[in-house]
């Protein structure tokens, strides 16, 4: 196990917290997961959930361990090449994506042969957010101009969006803010960021006026997407309604120390309980006590990343930090403010602690580039440590000669001094006569 750490690089600290959220992840995944085995095996017993939890868990860290292991500055070229195949995979999962459980088409596709679904607007954010942060640390030793960060930044992004926006308008805002935030903190004008944020609004607005026009032209999601914003702002009764109502049920009945693990009573009615609306279930079982606990735990997680991108070597470092950072506590808040009913039913996951493989896996692969670029920094401060040894080692060696030659010259003076006195010993008779 020592050894193990020993070849873990990186900043310790966030693999130390990215584990704690792991490992704390089983106990409200294997409680949540009991109606699900009701529901589909007529049994509650969960252990099968449990085991496949554990199996995404271990693959994940194996995802973060080899990826940290390669030189950030390769991502560059690896976003560039990756782009138009997310594309090709966006545009798959549009027309031919998967229904899971009689619900959200056209989010995921089967992967095949091994039966694994995929959520692919995971895959395309990462990609895109490196992208992003590519273009600018690029251009940062030359002007911005508008026509030309037009065709080569915001051309790949609106694909991208366009690609994901009829089913999954949620993501498709996420990723539209960390792109904006991105673009904001590497410098870029101000005020091209408020004319495209203008155009995402035209565009939007225009997209939901085709399809509602042409409800049959193309799938889309627009209708639960008005439907869901407006059961917000009028608690109509609805299945997502319903979904709000047991979450509020299952945090008002966990009161300060929660029921204890395991004793949830509303994953019995809750859908999704094992990974949309985990953390009702975390502060029905664990309280106030635990609900603060796993926020203070992303929080600080935040706080982290901040640090890093602070230390990071170079600008695109520092826009990687952030871009694929800060998603991952911007989807934790969106998972738990749905779950207090501060925002409407997005199906954000809680990242870490919800179960699924491809939400799971591709956080591990944002988090494993973050500690490529932490692994750069620790070696580069390693670098300067033993350079600063070195010149320390140097400086000691100098200054042991230069005793050493003094002490050489004061004997050399003493012995001098000695031969003059012995050199003439009838000089006071001499002098005498």
């Amino acid at each position: 196990m020592k050894e193990l750490i020993t070849n873990l690089k990186g900043d310790k600290v966030i693999w130390a917290f990215v584990a704690l959220l792991a490992l704390f992840s089983f106990m409200p995944v294997f409680s949540a997961s009991s109606n699900l085995a009701y529901m589909r095996h007529g049994s509650g017993n969960a252990f099968t959930y449990l085991l496949k939890h554990g199996i995404q868990i271990f693959v994940g860290f194996f995802i973060i361990y080899k990826i940290h292991k390669i030189p950030y500055h390769y991502f560059k070229t690896i976003s560039w090449i990756m782009l138009p195949v997310v594309w090709i995979l966006l545009a798959y999962t549009l027309m031919k994506g998967t229904v899971i459980d009689g619900a959200n088409a056209s989010r995921w596709i089967q992967i095949p042969f091994v039966g694994i679904t995929f959520q692919t607007s995971t895959l395309a954010s990462i990609v895109l957010y490196v992208y992003v942060a590519r273009y600018l640390s690029k251009k940062r030793e030359t002007p911005v101009t508008f026509q030309s960060s037009l065709i080569e930044l915001w051309l790949p992004v609106f694909i991208t969006l366009i690609l994901i926006l009829p089913a999954n308008f949620s993501t498709a805002a996420l990723i539209f803010s960390m792109v904006i935030m991105i673009t904001f903190i590497g410098k870029y004008p101000l005020k091209y960021i408020g004319v495209i944020l203008a155009a995402g609004i035209a565009g939007l607005t225009f997209f939901i006026l085709v399809a509602k026009a042409f409800p049959d032209a193309f799938p889309n999601r627009v209708d639960t997407w008005m439907k869901r914003i407006d059961n917000f702002a009028s608690d109509k009764p609805d299945e997502d309604v319903y979904q709000i109502e047991k979450a509020k049920i299952a945090i008002a009945s966990g009161g300060i120390y929660g029921l204890g693990p395991g004793k949830s009573v509303q994953k019995n009615f809750l859908p999704q309980s094992s990974s949309d609306f985990i953390y009702a279930i975390i502060v029905e079982e664990y309280g106030l006590i635990g609900a603060f606990s796993v926020l203070a735990m992303y929080l600080l997680l935040l706080f982290r990343f901040v640090i890093a991108a602070h230390k990071s070597p170079t600008l695109f470092a520092k826009l990687v930090v952030v871009g694929l950072g800060f998603p991952i506590i911007f989807q934790a808040m969106t998972n738990m403010a749905v779950a207090v009913e501060l925002f409407p039913v997005t199906g954000q996951t809680l990242p870490l602690i919800s179960s699924g493989g491809s939400s799971i896996w591709m956080t591990c692969i944002a988090l494993g580039i973050i500690l490529s670029v932490t692994r750069k920094e620790e070696e580069i401060a390693q670098d300067e440590a033993e350079k600063e040894k070195r010149e320390i080692a140097l400086q000691k060696l100098i200054d042991k000669q230069l005793q050493e030659d003094e002490e050489e010259e004061k004997i050399n003076e003493n012995e001098d001094f000695s031969i003059e006195d012995k050199a003439n010993p009838l000089e006071p008779i001499l002098k005498k006569n």
